[in-house]
């Protein structure tokens, strides 16, 4: 059994607020910082511009997932350092649980990611929860891409997924799809209501 201390919870204040932004930032820059790396050299390591890494730092930007994943590849850090939670790795016969609002929040103009069991680290997968809160193809200036495959399954409202490969997928509360990560691919929502999804992502390194 994991024994560390449960990741604080996620208010409705925050959401309203800097959406955890602030606090993500801080410790982005710590993090940075204990590597000795300046924003031009994690730039580099990580393919992401200077300027978006300076804006998350001072929590002005929040980032998709794929952005977060070629964060932890730059930095070298488990995915789930970057919200500096503390945590133990993964072990054998042992069993970690969420209790409602434990997750790590970040804030993005299209989603809202619940990134769940932020205090284990070594996971194979990444399960997250949120909604989407982009209505049309047009809200995204690309697709999103990331090493892996992902399982989405729609909690409530309706979730209409974009691909570059294949035509558009809607799906109804209770329907899921599995892909392929590495397909460019977005979400939006059908409908009036913003959908609430559970994904999970194959971990960094597992590519598809």
């Amino acid at each position: 059994m994991i024994e560390s201390p449960p990741p604080p919870s996620a208010t409705s204040d925050e959401l309203t607020t800097d959406g955890g932004r602030n606090e993500f930032g801080e410790n982005l820059r710590k993090l940075r910082k204990d590597k000795k790396m300046t924003l031009a050299d994690l730039a580099t390591a990580s393919g992401i511009a200077a300027s978006t890494l300076s804006r998350a730092e001072r929590g002005l930007l929040g980032l998709t997932y794929d952005r977060l994943s070629q964060l932890a590849d730059g930095l070298g850090v488990d995915m789930a350092e970057l919200f500096g939670t503390g945590g133990a790795s993964f072990q054998k016969n042992s069993i970690s649980v969420a209790r409602l609002g434990e997750f790590e929040l970040q804030t993005t103009p299209n989603y809202t990611y619940e990134m769940l069991f932020s205090d284990v680290w070594g996971k194979a997968m990444t399960p997250m929860a949120g909604v989407v809160k982009a209505h049309s193809r047009l809200a995204f200036d690309d697709f999103i891409r990331h090493p892996g495959q992902e399982f989405v399954f729609v909690q409530s409202g309706q979730l209409t997924i974009y691909t570059e490969a294949n035509e558009p997928v809607t799906l109804q509360a209770g329907e899921s799809a599995y892909l392929d990560s590495s397909m460019g691919h977005v979400y939006t929502s059908a409908g009036d209501e913003d959908a609430r999804i559970l994904v999970v992502c194959l971990g960094r390194g597992d590519s598809a």
